[in-house]
């Protein structure tokens, strides 16, 4: 009988370590499972943090970019404005030498045909014509007195080469009468800086 119990005892024995042993393995099991899950939330929590970060990074550049194009906006406004206040400028500019040649240009003119007069001979009309083309009218004695006006104006350097005499007609005027040449000439006026110099011919050898 004690033999039989003690080999009940070692079957006890034998059971309680075999479910020790079982309940250790389901310990283990547990354990990795509970650490895969664990590595798994840290994996998907860095993730999320470094995703976080880089979407963070992405809209400071962003913001940087908007602000920048925002400043470049503003430059190429200012250039535009000063584009255009240089070509307002520009053209005042040119608009007051177009003025100032103008308001001398007549002076000039009239300035020239008065110290062309020769002797003998007045004028009784100026107009324009077209453009920087004027029609004189006027009287002289004789056609002599006519030739050296025109030679006169020609050499002032004012007008253009050459003149042309539009009509000429003969009157008597006067007590006593006398004849009186009656002429009109149409001339081409023009600034000194305007005139070109004549183009020396080539002798051929």
């Amino acid at each position: 009988m004690i033999r039989i119990n003690l080999l009940a005892a070692e079957r006890d024995k034998s059971k309680k370590k075999k479910a020790v042993t079982l309940g250790t393995t389901g310990q283990k099991l547990t354990l990795g499972c509970s650490l895969i899950l664990v590595l798994a939330v840290l994996f998907i929590g860095w993730r999320y943090w470094a995703v976080s970060r880089d979407s963070s990074a992405i809209d400071a550049e962003i913001a940087a970019a908007q602000q920048e194009t925002t400043r470049l906006h503003s430059v190429i406004q200012q250039v535009q404005q000063f584009e255009q206040q240089r070509a307002r400028l520009q053209q005042r500019v040119v608009l007051i030498e177009q003025l100032r040649k103008g308001q001398t240009g007549p002076v000039h003119m009239l300035d020239q045909i008065s110290r062309a007069l020769p002797p003998m001979l007045w004028l009784t009309e100026l107009k324009q014509a077209t453009g920087t083309d004027v029609v004189i009218d006027g009287k002289c004695t004789t056609l002599t007195g006519l030739s050296e006006f025109v030679s006169n104006l020609e050499a002032s350097g004012y007008f253009k080469r050459s003149i042309e005499i539009i009509d000429t007609k003969t009157e008597m005027a006067g007590t006593p009468p006398a004849e009186i040449i009656r002429f009109s000439i149409k001339a081409t006026f023009q600034q000194p800086g305007e005139i070109k110099p004549p183009v020396a011919a080539k002798v051929g050898g």
